[in-house]
């Protein structure tokens, strides 16, 4: 599935053991696409031998702070960013 730039989505929250580059404090959390990137060889795969194809497309995805960490004391309007691989996102309309 592709994502557009504006288009809410949710980091999966499946398991996954071993080597992987989205961050644990972001499964299962909504956010926004701000931007689509490339696609890239699979890390994921490529960490044990693997070629990493097919290549996966690359979003880097806005987070509110504060559905992240309930208790963060910063401004309301503070985000996160993070780059988060296609086959971790799902759509969340």
């Amino acid at each position: 599935m592709t994502f557009a730039q504006g288009q809410a989505v949710r980091v999966s929250s499946r398991s996954h053991d071993g080597h992987h580059r989205t961050p644990g404090y972001l499964k299962g959390m909504r956010g926004t696409v701000e931007r689509v990137h490339s696609r890239f060889t699979n890390p994921e795969t490529r960490a044990y031998g693997g070629d990493g194809t097919p290549e996966q497309r690359l979003y880097l995805v806005r987070f509110d702070q504060t559905r992240i960490w309930s208790e963060y004391g910063g401004e309301s309007g503070d985000r996160v960013l993070a780059d988060v691989s296609e086959h971790w996102l799902e759509d969340d309309q």
